[in-house]
């Protein structure tokens, strides 16, 4: 299967789309450049972005968890998108910024009540993503996880959108400065992209370049400033992002604090809750 890809990046100032060929972007107007010269912006500008949470086995199994019979959803807002070679910032007084490595679906026409059957038709490309998450905020979101997953620059989203892709049977790892984090094959997904858009789009219009997360393997943990992470998928490229220390303190007048409890810290490990005889975290 042909594939392209597309990137928007960053040329005299302006968004530019330009199209990768081989190891140069090519602009527009013809000119060419390295892969990881220009400043990348986010692939695409969705009005949403809509997550699934436990969705390969092996994380399932690293929690230890019994899912129910479909799957269940949360939400990122824009305002935590992130790009392609973009810092990502875990603020003062917070220690567990976790990495997750997963496949993006990138939505390609207006869509609601589509079958499974037919949800490749207004799926436009993939890309990938990094579903980072502040789990400190874990204990006082409660379901909704908008701090832990929502909060700026926790959704770097590229390198490019890329068309013609099949997602069959593709690996996904995650890299931490070079050494490799997580390692998995989407055929251990449990709902596939089709049906995650199925699903979605039963209750949910979905507009062109909306963006849903399809999951992350086992073995997400808490990284720390200075650290490299790269994401990496068959086909898809690599997604590179570089963690840094906030410089703006999190206000300590107004709302709940961020804390480690041991459901916090139980999740950011790897949901060792059994070890330390506590109930299991919430789903992530």
């Amino acid at each position: 299967m042909t594939t392209t890809e597309t990137r928007r990046v960053l040329l005299d100032g302006r968004p530019t789309s330009v199209v990768r060929h081989g190891d140069e972007l090519v602009a527009p107007d013809g000119r060419r450049m390295p892969l990881d010269e220009p400043p990348h912006l986010p692939p695409v500008e969705p009005t949403k972005i809509l997550c699934v949470h436990l969705n390969y086995e092996s994380r399932r199994a690293e929690f230890g968890v019994r899912l129910g019979p479909a799957p269940t959803y949360f939400h990122k807002p824009v305002s935590s998108l992130n790009v392609h070679g973009g810092e990502v910032v875990r603020p003062p007084r917070c220690r567990f910024l976790n990495y997750e490595g997963e496949i993006a679906i990138v939505i390609g026409r207006r869509a609601k009540h589509v079958a499974p059957e037919d949800a490749a038709e207004v799926i436009r490309g993939y890309t990938i993503a990094n579903d980072f998450g502040l789990h400190d905020f874990r204990d006082t979101d409660a379901g909704s996880m908008l701090r832990v997953k929502g909060s700026d620059t926790l959704c770097p989203l590229g390198p490019g959108l890329v068309e013609g892709w099949d997602f069959r049977g593709k690996r996904i790892r995650t890299l931490v400065n070079g050494e490799v984090r997580q390692d998995a094959s989407t055929d251990e997904m449990i709902w596939d992209m089709h049906y995650l858009v199925a699903d979605l789009a039963r209750t949910i219009t979905l507009e062109p370049d909306d963006v849903i997360l399809s999951g992350t393997p086992a073995n997400s943990r808490p990284v720390e400033p200075g650290d490299v992470v790269e994401v990496e998928v068959e086909g898809l490229g690599v997604l590179r992002n570089t963690i840094v220390e906030g410089s703006v303190p999190i206000r300590e007048d107004v709302g709940a604090q961020p804390s480690a409890s041991e459901e916090v810290v139980s999740t950011a490990l790897g949901g060792d809750w059994e070890l330390r005889g506590i109930r299991p975290p919430r789903r992530d």
